[in-house]
């Protein structure tokens, strides 16, 4: 991981520190107790220490894409945690690094650590990990989706595997299972991870089977926003916004507390993930984050609202006989009051099950209708 080496003031030296966290399940429970090291990126100097430190992740897109697939093929989807991914990484760069808090070297407490692998907190070890995963599954015969980096799909005759990445959670499926079990047996030979089983909870999202197929839901997630919102008790509304609640920018008086708009709009983008019927009114009250007013804040009440009545939705992924896309894409005119820009927005089936949806107000001032 590192060796320990003197130190020298023309090299920057990074610090480090302990973090600790309380890994929970999908129920709210305590799974176990985590103390990591980590090192203080925020001390590394951009062109020394680090050069790129793009990492993708998948799309959600992607996912709910891949389930529609395996649902109506009635496939099994596999989840594996690795353990400890970053720690994987190769660095390109010399990195140093202070000696662990409470963990320094009897005899050597002025030496630094030269990092040899990648470490939790610097800016390049997301990216170190990406590439390390990816260039073995692409010594395994898989190949990296041209639309969406973070999918790899192996193919080999009548053999399909797909696999999805999010940072250490990993996702495949494929209609080979001892192929996938032997996948399983690569991986764990070359990384420590951990098997999960069939796919329960994933990115905070529960994956529950039905009979028809699979339901996608964030139904702990919307209880922790409406209690975040201090609206546990308040009363539930049928729709998300109102059609008469039309704001501008400055049509009342400031919001008391823009941090806590901030938050709460923030952790509702979320949700979109499974739940389109509230992409629009989301999309809406994002408008306004610089800036809040009492008015805007009553349209994220309303919001907390709808899902007070409404927080165990979620998406239905059902077996259909066909996996044809269709969309449906529609726009208003000119609808903002501030500078007559209009909002438009799409919403793309494959079969009988919504993959990707967007509400957005557009970039430029439409002339008409039609152009809208």
């Amino acid at each position: 991981m590192w060796t320990l080496v003197p130190y020298c003031s023309s090299i920057n030296v990074v610090g480090s520190r302990w973090v600790y966290k309380i890994k929970r399940r999908a129920d709210g429970s305590i799974d176990r107790y985590k103390a990591r090291l980590i090192a203080r990126g925020f001390t590394q100097q951009e062109g020394i220490d680090y050069l790129e430190t793009f990492s993708p992740v998948v799309k959600p897109a992607t996912v709910r894409l891949v389930f529609t697939i395996v649902v109506s093929r009635g496939w099994f989807i596999h989840q594996l945690d690795v353990h400890n991914a970053f720690l994987n990484g190769i660095l390109l760069e010399k990195v140093y690094m202070e000696q662990p808090p409470g963990f320094s070297h009897p005899t050597l407490p002025s030496n630094v650590c030269h990092l040899h692998k990648s470490i939790y907190g610097l800016k390049q070890a997301p990216r170190a990990w990406y590439t390390r995963l990816s260039d073995y599954l692409i010594s395994l015969g898989f190949r990296a989706s041209n639309a969406d980096p973070s999918l790899f799909i192996y193919s080999d005759g009548h053999d399909l595997i797909y696999l999805f990445v999010y940072v250490d959670d990993l996702l495949f499926t494929g209609n080979n299972s001892t192929l996938l079990r032997h996948l399983i047996t690569l991986l764990n030979s070359k990384f420590k991870i951990r098997d999960l089983g069939s796919v329960h909870y994933f990115l905070g999202i529960e994956v529950t089977k039905t009979s028809m197929g699979l339901m996608l839901s964030q139904h702990k997630y919307t209880l922790d926003i409406i209690q975040r919102a201090d609206m546990s008790s308040c009363k539930a509304v049928d729709t998300p916004a109102s059609s008469s609640s039309k704001l501008l920018l400055s049509s009342n008086t400031q919001y008391s507390d823009p941090t806590r708009y901030r938050q709460i709009v923030g952790a509702l983008q979320y949700l979109i993930f499974t739940r389109p019927d509230i992409c629009y009114a989301i999309n809406k009250v994002c408008q306004f984050m610089h800036s809040p007013t009492d008015g805007h804040w009553s349209l994220v009440k309303r919001i907390v609202r709808y899902l007070q009545g409404k927080a165990s939705y979620g998406l239905h992924i059902t077996r259909g006989s066909s996996l044809s896309l269709h969309g449906f894409i529609d726009a208003d005119w000119a609808s903002s009051l501030d500078d007559r820009k209009s909002t438009g927005g799409y919403l793309v089936y494959l079969g009988r099950t919504p993959i990707s949806w967007k509400s957005g107000k557009q970039r430029t001032v439409a002339r008409s209708s039609t152009e809208a």
